[in-house]
């Protein structure tokens, strides 16, 4: 027997709305009966944490394990069924069994997906709908005194868990026994019988998610701003020197320590300033729209030169998993460069003079393949921001040893809030329909209609009357405003320590998976996509824990 799975025209990595297909290749060497044939289509985001002793001080949360236990969530952001086998042909013939005869040779079974937007373990509709046992759903024949059915996944673990409603997140690895978020296609044949086990086998996918809707462009710009000045120059040890005929020549070189020309200043000081577009957004595989000037603050006609720039883009990943929480750090390396030697002010500039810095220095830098996009899940989040690190010289730089050198201030520029997009950009029949409706929750099933509103009643009274909710296909009037989440009085919502405004609904995702069911145009088809390399070996086995049951 051999069992593989072959994907139709297979891209470097999906992204939202691609259609997933390929062949189920099955070869038997024998007769065999098979009671069904499931491919599944998944997605997970699994956390696993310590719970650290009490003195190091575990966040509060709902459930407080003993130090030293493993604390684990594992989301089902993406799950989709198909049955492949038995089709319209094999289950037109009645057998008792629920098996149907699949003769020796290669058999093929075709599959297709379409990757949503949203994440799914966020609906409950969808979840519930799953079970965990045999024959659940409908998949495959109970076989021979009932055994050997399809086991799918059990959805009502998911109810469990805290989720939030957001665009998939990118496959993501690097952190062993910690974190990490997959995509795989799954594919299970069902033998009945008692002592028959049933065959599976697995493929990983690599997951970019597209981009949201960009805002427009505008002139405003986010800086971060330092101004500075030189330390004054120590004077120099007087030194004696002797003539030939013995005769002393006292020569004091003080440098500049000599008293500066009326009107001047008596060491040179500018104000560094970079600047981003806003809102701040940086794009994988490109380089940073940096802006750098610099301003002239103080009358003094000394030379300063930039003579270092180092740019880091450092990625924050929030771990979460039951009440225990870590932070990890990543930190990419985007331009260094120590040697250089640009001119940001000359004798001949006046106070207060702004100069732009050429962007030779970081122009040809994109960002590294290995940087993810900004994403928010269940129990995962990254979020990035910039530094940036300027030598600024007191004078030319010079050959010779270091006595010779001019002064050098190292100037930090910091940027905290910025976001990283991946570079897809979505189908303008995807950004139209966000643009004109109100986005919906996360859809479980390909081909499901979405939900009709409910019709208003002509008569209703105060007591009686309910607000009815407006579905996720349709705009609402633009004179209406939505109305605040109504909360039953016998289950009031939680608050954390010190809250006292009731937490309103997850922040929207930021397309209508509804409007998504209908747009088939592949994004980006006929564009090379960027390169990314979140995942190191999307078929590496997981390196987390097992999941305790």
């Amino acid at each position: 027997m051999s069992l593989r799975i072959a994907l139709d025209n297979q891209p470097e990595f999906y992204t939202n709305l691609d259609l997933i297909q390929g062949r189920i290749i099955l070869g038997l060497n024998r007769a065999e009966q098979v009671g069904s044939i499931v491919v599944k289509l998944e997605g997970e985001s699994a956390t696993a944490l310590q719970v650290p002793d009490s003195e190091y001080g575990v966040k509060p949360g709902p459930v407080q394990r003993p130090p030293g236990t493993i604390a684990s969530e594992n989301h089902k952001i993406l799950y989709k069924l198909q049955q492949v086998f038995p089709d319209e042909y094999y289950a037109s013939s009645s057998n008792p069994y629920g098996a149907y005869p699949l003769h020796a040779g290669e058999h093929t079974f075709p599959f297709k997906f379409k990757l949503p937007i949203n994440n799914a373990c966020s609906d409950p509709m969808a979840m519930s709908q799953i079970g965990g046992v045999a024959n659940a759903g409908g998949f495959g024949g109970g076989g021979l005194f009932g055994f050997g059915g399809v086991r799918v996944m059990d959805g009502s673990k998911q109810l469990y868990l805290r989720h939030v409603t957001k665009t998939l997140p990118p496959s993501l690895t690097g952190y062993p026994r910690e974190a990490e978020i997959r995509y795989y296609i799954k594919v299970t044949i069902q033998r009945p019988g008692l002592l028959k086990e049933n065959w599976r086998y697995q493929i990983g996918l690599k997951f970019l998610p597209i981009e949201p809707p960009r805002p427009k462009k505008t002139d405003q710009e986010a800086f971060a701003r330092r101004p500075f000045t030189f330390n004054l120059r120590t004077p120099q040890p007087e030194r004696k020197r002797s003539s030939f005929f013995g005769m002393r020549n006292e020569d004091s070189k003080n440098g500049s320590t000599s008293e500066p020309a009326p009107g001047l200043d008596p060491a040179p000081s500018v104000e560094m300033t970079a600047r981003l577009p806003h809102p701040s957004i940086l794009t994988c595989n490109q380089p940073i729209p940096l802006r750098l000037t610099a301003k002239k603050l103080a009358n003094n006609p000394e030379d300063v030169y930039l003579v270092s720039f180092e740019m880091c883009l450092i990625g924050y990943t929030e771990v979460r998993a039951q009440s225990v929480y870590n932070r990890k750090l990543n930190r990419w390396v985007i331009v260094s460069n120590a040697n250089i030697c640009i001119p940001l002010s000359t004798p001949e500039d006046e106070v207060s003079k702004e100069m732009v810095v050429p962007d030779d220095v970081w122009r040809n830098s994109p960002l590294p393949n290995t940087v993810a996009p900004s994403f928010a899940t269940c129990n995962l989040s990254r979020k990035y921001e910039l530094e940036i690190k300027l030598g600024v010289a007191w004078g030319k730089p010079k050959k010779g040893v270091a006595p010779k050198q001019p002064q050098v201030i190292y100037l930090p520029l910091h940027f905290s809030q910025l976001e990283v997009f991946s570079g897809i950009s979505p189908p303008a029949e995807l950004l139209e329909a966000a643009r004109s409706s109100r986005p919906g929750r996360a859809t479980f099933n390909n081909g499901t209609p979405p939900r009709l509103p409910p019709r208003q009643s002509s008569v209703s009274s105060p007591s009686t009357s309910r607000p009815s909710s407006q579905p996720a296909w349709q705009a609402p009037p633009q004179h209406q405003t939505a109305p605040p989440p109504v909360h039953d009085p016998l289950y009031p919502p939680q608050l954390a320590p010190g809250q006292t405004v009731a937490p309103s609904n997850d922040a929207p995702p930021s397309y209508d998976e509804a409007m998504a069911e209908s747009v088939t145009v592949p994004v980006d088809g006929m564009r090379p996509r960027p390169a990314y390399s979140g995942v190191t070996n999307e078929n590496a086995p997981s390196h987390m824990p097992p999941e305790k049951s």
